[in-house]
């Protein structure tokens, strides 16, 4: 049921009062588990990067094989997100974690006792598939037991998962320096049984609110191939193989969309979702944010070391003020979101983000000046980091309890989707100005690219509500 436009446009006040009560109790026992696997996921889709090399020479395979040790346990992460909604109703999401615990934990053991470039392929699709779960139910378990109190929790199930593609290198470097590549696998062991227990003596068990509903096949034979084949053909967009799969991704989304509107409220993702105009404004924020974002991380690194001339060495530290800016923020978020509105709060992070990467575009085009870089990125990543929590919080709160996990699942694939769309759009048009120009000049217009995805960013949170009206209904 839509929230009202009197219901979003409300003083703040009573929403305040709301949220500044004290948090349930065992709340952060809860919220310990969820981040623990939320890092756990992030953390195994970068930490294998560095040991590439490593692994083409000890299992003897060309790197254009290996390199699928990523892209298929990526591409795996896509496949089973679809399946999140319809096995909480079914098992619960206790069981489901559990479940998705013991799954990764296993399939980490398998990778590091592989023999062969296959074998470790197909366990690192394995490991993927139960990874894939295991952030969006880390979203869902909090969401249900914070309630109106989710910004001043959520920042410390995030955390990790910003931490994680930071530390991923750093650990599987100290690893190969010391071991073989397999230690990077068996890591997860000690961690995943530690896990394990924590969610048996700390989540709560949701037997009761169990809601059996029959599974959507021709929704899951739809959904979870158009998923894989759009990341794929976004990863691949300049080769005839990734137009040809965005091709059929678009084809199979069209047939979901229709098949789910004939099916209503048993489809796998009930699309009726999006006619609350808080939710669906929520999704499309959620998008462009994990868009630019990625946009960003795939063209300050490129545009450092080929049109400044910083080595690949210096660049990660030039880089480290965007986490900065983002670290300061998120710990902030639950105070934030009590002493100022959703929509203000937002509005002024994406207002905050849209300025650092315009500063980035000037630099760009009159040279790189060490000041004015630290700026650019601090205000960009602490403005980011101000409008995912709320963003997200809004739009749990817009929807009923029992929608929770289909809600979850549909926020996350936006998210997910949102990366490489907009990485791939920015680099395509790089790519153009470079072979149309030159190198001179080009860098600069795809960061005032970038702040046009920026200014729609802003936008989208002009619609948000002034407040989040307390938890999720009933």
């Amino acid at each position: 049921m839509p929230v009202s436009n009197h219901d979003a446009d409300m003083d703040t006040a009573p929403a305040q009062q709301q949220e500044t009560g004290p948090l349930p109790a065992g709340i952060w026992k809860i919220v310990s588990v969820a981040a623990i696997g939320s890092f756990m996921s992030q953390l195994d889709a970068t930490i294998v990067n560095v040991s590439l090399p490593d692994l083409a020479g000890t299992l003897h395979a060309p790197f254009s094989v290996i390199q699928w040790v990523v892209s298929g346990y990526l591409l795996a992460l896509a496949l089973t997100l679809p399946l999140n909604g319809w096995l909480v109703t079914r098992i619960g999401s206790r069981a489901v974690y559990l479940l998705c615990f013991a799954a990764f934990t296993i399939t980490s053991g398998l990778c590091a006792v592989a023999w062969s470039a296959p074998s470790l392929i197909v366990f690192r699709l394995l490991q993927g598939m139960a990874g894939g779960l295991l952030a969006p139910m880390a979203q869902m378990t909090v969401a249900r037991v914070a309630g109106r109190h989710m910004p001043r929790v959520a920042s410390a199930v995030t955390m990790p998962i910003l931490l994680a593609p930071l530390l991923g290198p750093v650990v599987a470097g100290v690893i190969l320096s010391v071991a073989s590549w397999r230690w990077i696998f068996l890591l997860n062991l000690p961690f995943g049984l530690l896990a394990l227990l924590l969610a048996l003596l700390f989540l709560p068990d949701d037997q009761d609110t169990i809601r059996p509903r029959p599974l959507d096949v021709i929704g899951l034979a739809l959904l979870a191939p158009a998923l894989t084949a759009f990341l794929y053909g976004m990863d691949h967009a300049r080769l005839r193989i990734g137009q040809t799969a965005l091709c059929g991704a678009l084809l199979l989304f069209i047939a979901y969309f229709c098949f789910a509107r004939r099916k209503g409220d048993l489809a796998l993702i009930d699309l009726r979702l999006f006619n609350n105009a808080t939710f669906s404004t929520s999704a499309a924020i959620l998008f462009m944010m994990n868009g630019v974002s990625f946009a960003g991380q795939m063209l300050l690194p490129v545009w450092l070391i080929h049109a400044c001339g910083v080595s690949p060495e210096r660049t990660g530290l030039f880089i480290l003020p965007l986490g900065l800016g983002m670290f300061c923020t998120y710990p902030l978020m639950g105070r934030l979101t009590d002493c100022f509105s959703i929509r203000r709060l937002t509005s002024c992070g994406a207002l905050c983000a849209v300025t650092g990467t315009a500063l980035l575009a000037v630099l760009a085009h009159t040279g790189l000046g060490i000041g004015g870089l630290v700026i650019a990125l601090f205000l960009r990543g602490a403005g980011m980091g101000a409008v995912g929590i709320p963003t997200m919080s809004a739009g749990y709160a817009a929807v009923r309890r029992t929608d929770i996990p289909m809600a979850t699942t549909a926020l996350n694939i936006m998210q997910r989707i949102g990366g490489p769309t907009l990485t791939t759009l920015c680099a395509t048009f790089l790519d153009w100005r470079i072979s149309t120009t030159g190198v001179s000049g080009i860098f600069s217009e795809t960061f005032i690219l970038l702040c046009i995805f920026h200014v729609m960013l802003f936008l989208g949170t002009l619609r948000l509500p002034r407040h989040r009206a307390g938890a999720a209904r009933p």
